[in-house]
């Protein structure tokens, strides 16, 4: 096999790597020493800020296969056929936790994917629980605070946590969820993935269905429990990234079940709660799920930096047949994603291979840093223009959306909409097995025990109080815990 000259990154073959050209074999290292600077200077600048949220993942490619055919609710090309199938790049992580954290530390997980299709990327950014902490994008950058570390003390706080909690009921479903087993699972291959907001699907006819994106694990929910978690994180830091790569090495290719429920627009407006709430769920027995495809991975990427580091997923890019929805959330996410993928990766990070559609891109951006294509050549960078020959092809406008409203103002979130509390006690009752619940009990002991400060006892009791709205059993159970008094 012919060997590959050593060169710099200019390309310009190099000879001397192990010793700097110095001025005698024990003199001063001289500033043309081109290559070691080179070397330096790309060295201090191997580590990209790392993600503000899900900073800590892991990934594999494989692809979607479809085995229903739902071409009567969209005219997605990715949907158009019975096994048709779509390459796509999968990422899970550990949502507030940090890139040198522990894979069973107790968080919602990320569930990201990215399907490369003929219209261009489609991404679903979104996590292994259908609802969410928050339902209005200004609260977003304040409760991510409270996961991350104490201003003063650098310490992650169960106060800050809880105070956070006890003063937004809306949080209360997600953090059944998360202080369930739920909250600990046994690996990236064991846990469901969801869409999680409400999106829409359009078909030829224009006509519009509102739609809830899930991913059922084929593998089967695998959780740990409080005290098992502890104990992977002085075992594996690493167990569920560790889990993914082996399974897929030995060709135990993880599966999802893709499914989704549909809800029409007349639907909508008779729904008890907002649909368009992430805090909420569709029950299944009201809107069934509908079987779509079923998603493979099987391949793990040869470089991690390239591909699962650099990978940048946006709810912003759906594809023709897939639109948004009035959801407050993901209407803030529409703009926040691709601002933290510019900001991290730079504004050309749709050029990354991991991030580019392998099918053609018309636009006419130009320039900024790393710029890894042919920047447009030679042609116009401007619109209209008498030399190309690019067109907008309308037979891939959207239809029309109807608001309910003329009228722009600061609404509350939780006008006519503050039912915090019956999602959450039907999962605690209905769902919750008698062992679950005596885990969700011991858990968020384990966790508010953990409060300090002169307010400890104002945000216990807050937090108490709302834990008995879900379920008065629920509030005693956890005050007797604490050896509280409600």
């Amino acid at each position: 096999m012919k060997k590959k000259k050593l060169t710099t990154a200019s390309g310009r073959p190099y000879t001397e790597f192990d010793n700097s050209l110095t001025v005698g074999s024990r003199g001063p290292i001289l500033l043309q020493d081109y290559f070691l600077h080179e070397d330096m200077a790309h060295f201090n600048r191997e580590r990209i800020p790392e993600r503000v949220v899900h900073a800590k993942g892991t990934g594999a490619f494989g692809t979607f296969t479809v085995t229903h055919d739902i071409t009567q609710y969209t005219k997605a090309k990715l949907f158009s056929e019975i096994g048709k199938q779509t390459k796509l790049f999968a990422r899970f992580s550990i949502v507030g936790g940090e890139k040198g954290g522990a894979d069973s530390e107790r968080d919602p997980r990320g569930f990201a994917l990215k399907f490369y299709t003929e219209d261009g990327n489609w991404d679903i950014a979104g996590n292994n629980t259908p609802v969410f902490f928050i339902k209005d994008p200004k609260k977003f950058s304040h409760f991510i605070h409270t996961q991350k570390r104490d201003p003063k003390t650098n310490c992650k706080s169960p106060t800050m946590m809880w105070d956070f909690f006890s003063l937004n009921p809306e949080s209360l479903h997600q953090v059944l969820i998360l202080m369930s087993d739920r909250g600990t699972p046994f690996s990236y291959r064991h846990m469901d993935g969801f869409g999680s907001h409400t999106f829409s699907l359009f078909n030829k006819n224009n006509e519009r269905t509102w739609v809830k994106f899930h991913f059922k694990t084929l593998q089967g929910i695998k959780n740990f429990d409080e005290k098992q978690a502890n104990e992977m994180k002085g075992i594996d830091l690493d167990n569920a990234q560790r889990d993914l790569v082996d399974a897929i090495g030995k060709k135990e290719f993880p599966k999802w079940a893709m499914k989704i429920q549909l809800m029409t627009s007349e639907q909508a407006k008779k729904f008890r709660w907002n649909p368009f709430d992430v805090t909420k769920v569709w029950l299944h027995k009201d809107f069934p799920l509908i079987d779509v495809g079923i998603i493979e991975l099987n391949e793990i990427p040869e470089n991690y930096f390239r591909d699962v580091e650099q990978s940048a997923f946006d709810p912003a890019h759906v594809v023709d047949g897939i639109g948004y929805s009035p959801d407050r959330l993901l209407q803030g996410r529409l703009l926040s994603y691709p601002d933290a993928q510019r900001y991290r990766l730079g504004v050309n990070y749709e050029q990354i291979p991991v991030n580019r559609s392998p099918y053609t891109v018309t636009n006419y951006q130009r320039d900024g840093s790393m710029q890894m294509g042919d920047n447009g050549g030679a042609s116009p960078n401007y619109r209209p223009n008498s030399f190309d020959d690019i067109v907008a092809d309308k037979s891939y406008k959207e239809p029309a959306t109807q608001l309910d409203s003329s009228i722009a103002d600061w609404f509350d979130r939780n006008e006519n909409d503050d039912d915090h509390y019956t999602q959450p006690g039907l999962l605690y009752n209905r769902v919750m097995t008698e062992q679950e619940k005596k885990n969700l009990v011991s858990n968020i002991v384990g966790s508010m025990s953990g409060i300090c400060g002169e307010k400890k006892d104002e945000i216990i009791n807050r937090q108490l109080e709302l834990f008995s709205l879900v379920d008065s059993n629920l509030g005693k159970a956890i005050a007797k815990g604490l050896n509280f008094k409600l």
